[in-house]
């Protein structure tokens, strides 16, 4: 016992002390983990089922990602210890603790569950899952990709990170096809950020078939609109409106009703495109793709700003 918890053990009384040790501990996952807290008892009723079922969830989302069934532990794994200290110390530590038996279990500690450091506390019970559950030992970095493997929000956000370091031009060359098939893929289904609608709208040129035959003799790509005005005098623009037409509503489809309309009502002018109708019904329809677009970036910047203020 140090000097500081011998000095803190006879400030309390006999009373006191036997009530912190007899305290509860909360189980959870069949048995894998343990919470418990010899700390006063209005600090015991504010963290010790949040934390319980914290660490729990981390350890269902483990369990799930690694594809393994749960198994009934008949000593806990996991045992979580919540400390009594009401100052802003982040710290979370961990340490692995042999039995006399044989087994061991991983202790994590938490001085101050009011200010505990929520990402490091993941990251101590993502190896102690590993430990005790894939009897693996994992490093903190290994340990950090876990907790983000396993969690579909947090996948969600390294992927919409990526996108925006790739498109920044902060990424390798080498990284460029993997980049390609992740813009590609629906990240959340049914839902589109601002930047799905801002990727979207980048797509929004034609370009022709062969790089080597440029449309009108020197454009190499084409805005929509200029392409309307265009069509009468090269038809490889009605070609690559026929090619786009279907990329369009691949692009779109899958991030919600807004950008799916938008997508099919660029596909729309597309086909009109490339059947070569007159210039007005081109822009006609143009201008009602463009004010659909706009309907969606305004609905995706919405439930963003809506999202964080849920968060805060």
């Amino acid at each position: 016992m140090t000097l500081c918890a011998a000095i803190f053990a006879a400030a309390l009384t006999r009373a006191e002390i036997i009530e912190r040790f007899k305290a509860p501990v909360a189980t959870r996952v069949d048995g894998l983990v343990e919470v418990f807290a010899d700390c006063p008892t209005d600090m015991r009723v504010e963290f010790q089922q949040p934390i319980a079922s914290f660490a729990a969830e981390e350890c269902v989302r483990q369990y799930a990602f690694a594809r393994r069934r749960r198994v009934r532990f008949v000593e806990p794994g996991i045992v979580v210890h919540i400390g009594d200290v009401r100052t802003n110390i982040t710290a979370v530590a961990s340490r692995v603790v042999h039995r006399q038996d044989g087994t061991f279990f991983t202790r994590v500690d938490i001085p101050a569950p009011g200010y505990a450091d929520l990402m490091l506390l993941r990251r101590e019970i993502a190896k102690a899952f590993f430990r005790s559950v894939l009897e693996r030992e994992i490093g903190d970095e290994e340990a950090d990709k876990a907790v983000v493997d396993a969690d579909p929000q947090a996948r969600v956000e390294r992927s919409y990170s990526q996108l925006a370091r790739w498109r920044a031009g902060e990424m390798a060359a080498a990284d460029d096809e993997v980049m390609l098939r992740l813009s590609r893929r629906v990240i959340i289904p049914g839902v589109a950020r601002q930047s799905d609608v801002l990727h979207f709208a980048s797509r929004l040129f034609l370009y022709p078939r062969s790089y080597d035959m440029p449309f009108v003799g020197n454009r190499h790509e084409c805005t929509f609109r200029d392409a309307a005005k265009l069509v009468k005098h090269d038809i490889r623009i009605r070609l690559a409106a026929y090619d786009k037409a279907a990329e369009v509503v691949l692009f779109g489809g899958g991030r919600g009703e807004s950008l799916a309309l938008a997508a099919e009502a660029y596909s729309k002018f597309l086909f009109a495109l490339a059947r070569g109708e007159e210039e007005k019904k081109l822009l006609d329809l143009l201008d009602d793709a463009d004010v659909k677009l706009n309907v969606a970036m305004e609905e995706a910047r919405k439930n963003e700003a809506g999202g964080s203020e849920h968060e805060e």
